[in-house]
Order: structure tokens, then C-alpha cells, then sequence
């Protein structure tokens, strides 16, 4: 079996102390003949020794804010396992570690928020330092899906997360808005990564999935899987739900349930929220009228003021309504939170 590339072996390590591999080392094969190329900083493909023209490819990215390092260790290690053989990979496979600049500081961003500067709002901050990285990502995705099968469900994009603040569901996911019927397929994947709610956008946005769910064709989602912490103080077994349902999903299987888990759990779908509202920072006046650690999901009273800004406030119209990324920090002209109400009986009756 040829030895991997130490690059493989620990692509964050290797990805934070700027390596580069030489012309004739930015590609190789390791255990059962999987074939990798090196695109760009954090960026890897991989691909399975047998090509099929109808074969699923995966973008899985991590790392889009730099201090949320839980999923870019798992990435990390999903790459050393197949590279290892430990792990099968049946898919076309992109790999992205997003804002390394920000994962090298421990911080968020260094200028702007890299998950608002997709669908090439980077041109309008051309000189932010997250413009540039934000346009390559938006090229490697669409280089890689330009050579994937246009079947249905057979393009896919995973983008890892962690949240600023704690949730009512720890672990919860966000589907981008696109128009069109949402996939069983990925609710029952969703149900597999044991996540608990599933936020549906209703406009189009610039993040990263809602990017390539428009520009790419993919079935694309955000997941939020725990609390941010730095490197090395993360306790993956919380994660091991969306670890394991990502290898699945490259080996091109369903999650077996662990013999501690009741398969019902992995049947069940998550519940579904759909967004009815949004705070947007208007000025640096804002106030935002809730604790600093009202954790997300958090249902709100009808008739209670939440947000002021100026001459603007937000007052709670509807019953059960719910905030999620409260955020009074933000840049104005950006999103402070979203409000949002269950829609879970009618969202699963129309899955495709």
C-alpha cells in the first residue's frame, strides 16, 4: 500500500503552517487506490480508484469562520482515515478548509464575516481580506461540480459549523432558499447526523451553501453542531452523529445505529422552523433587548419589544415566534438575528 502524504495525514496542521506541496507533489494515491490532487490552500479533491460518470460528488467544507474548530478537526480526521483506508470512499469528494487566515488567529474573520461575501457580494468589499478567499471558493466548488453528475441528488454540499451561543436544539441545521421542493433524501440524512431542528431560509442569501445551491445545482446545507471552542478543547464524541453520518455519506450508505442508540432516533426527522423575519443592524445605535446568553431557539412573547434602532424596533407578532443568531455585534447593514416559527407538519408532507 503506497504511504500517504503526510499532508493527509493531518491536513489541519499541515494547512496552518502554510505548507505547499512541490509541482510533482500536489497529487498521489493512497490506501485502495484513492487518487488526490491539491487544489489550493485547504482545498483537496479526492476521488475513488473507479471513475463512473453517475457517481455522487461531496463538497465538505469546515472552517468558513475560523473559530469554529470542532468540524475542521472531524474533516481533518476524515481525511487522514480514508487516506489510511480506514475509511471507504465511494463519492467524488471535495475537501475545504475555509477562512485559514481567521483559523490561524483563533478568530472569526479578520475584516468581514467570510459567510456574507458569496453569490459575488466579494466584489463589492474588494478590499476586505476575506474578498479574495471568498472568490476561490466560489471557483473551486464550481470546478469541481462542473465535472459532476446532473442526476438528482447526486451533487451534495456539507458545511460545518459550530454556533456562538448555546441552543435550545444543540445541533441544528439551515437549508438555503432555492425555489424548489426540499429532498426526503436529505431530511432522512439530517435524522441519520442526529439533528434535532432544520431552519428553512426564505430569500436567498450569500452564504457559502446557499452559493452552491444556486450556482452548482447541490443539495446544500449548514449544519450548527455545538459551541465554539478553540482548537484542542473540543470533545468530538458530541459531534459523533454528523461524523459518522459523513462518513456514511461518502462511503455511500446509511448510518447504522450504535448499539446505545435506539434506532428510532436515527429514524425520526428533525423538527422544521421556517424563517418569518429578520433583525438587521441599521446603524451602531442598535440595541438588541434580549441576555447576551438567551440561547438560540429561544421561543418569545407575543407583543414584547426585541430590537430598537433609531426610530425602528421590532415588536413579536406571532405566537411560538422564535430568535435564532441573535447578534448585536455585527457590521451594520448586516443580519442581527432571525425570527422564526415551526413548520414541521407541512414542510415534511412535501418533500420530494
Amino acid at each position: 500500500m503506497p504511504a500517504p502524504s503526510a499532508m493527509l495525514d493531518d491536513f489541519l496542521a499541515w494547512t496552518l503552517a502554510g505548507s505547499r506541496p512541490g509541482a510533482q507533489e500536489a497529487q498521489g494515491v493512497c490506501a485502495n487506490g484513492v487518487r488526490w490532487t491539491w487544489r489550493g490552500d485547504g482545498v483537496l479533491v479526492i476521488e475513488p480508484a473507479q471513475r463512473h460518470a453517475d457517481r455522487r460528488s461531496v463538497l465538505v467544507s469546515a472552517g468558513v469562520h475560523g473559530d469554529e474548530t470542532a468540524p475542521i478537526e472531524l474533516l481533518s480526521r476524515i481525511i487522514a482515515d480514508i487516506a489510511q483506508g480506514r475509511a471507504a470512499l465511494a463519492c467524488r469528494l471535495l475537501v475545504i478548509l475555509g477562512n485559514i487566515d481567521a483559523m490561524r488567529e483563533g478568530g472569526r474573520y479578520r475584516d468581514d464575516d467570510l459567510n456574507r461575501l458569496f453569490s459575488g457580494r466579494h466584489l463589492q468589499l474588494p478590499h476586505s481580506h476575506e474578498a479574495p478567499r471568498a472568490a476561490a471558493l466560489e471557483q473551486a466548488a464550481t470546478r469541481f461540480f462542473a465535472d459532476a453528475s446532473a442526476a438528482p441528488g447526486a451533487r451534495w454540499h456539507i458545511d460545518m459549523h459550530t454556533a456562538i451561543r448555546a441552543s435550545v436544539f444543540e445541533r441544528f441545521a439551515l437549508l438555503p432558499h432555492t425555489g424548489k421542493p426540499f429532498s426526503r433524501a436529505m431530511f432522512e440524512w439530517l435524522g441519520d447526523a442526529r439533528i434535532s431542528a432544520v431552519l428553512l431560509h426564505t430569500t436567498k442569501g450569500n452564504t457559502y451553501s446557499h452559493f452552491t445551491a444556486q450556482a452548482c445545482g447541490a443539495d446544500a446545507v449548514t449544519l450548527e453542531l455545538g459551541k465554539v471552542r478553540p482548537f484542542g478543547e473540543n470533545d468530538l464524541t458530541r459531534f459523533e452523529g454528523a461524523d459518522l453520518a459523513v462518513r456514511a455519506l461518502l462511503a455511500g450508505l446509511r448510518v447504522s445505529s450504535p448499539a446505545d442508540t435506539q434506532a428510532d432516533d436515527h429514524d425520526a426527522l428533525p423538527r422544521v422552523f421556517t424563517v418569518v423575519d429578520q433583525l438587521t443592524k441599521q446603524s451602531d445605535a442598535f440595541e438588541l433587548l434580549l441576555a447576551s446568553d438567551v440561547p438560540n431557539f429561544t421561543p418569545l412573547a407575543k407583543g414584547s419589544v426585541l430590537a430598537r434602532d433609531g426610530d425602528y424596533q421590532y415588536t413579536v407578532q406571532r405566537d411560538e415566534e422564535r430568535i435564532v443568531f441573535p447578534n448585536p455585534s455585527v457590521k451594520p447593514g448586516l443580519r442581527a438575528g432571525l425570527l422564526v416559527v415551526d413548520t414541521t407538519a407541512e414542510t415534511l408532507s412535501k418533500l420530494v
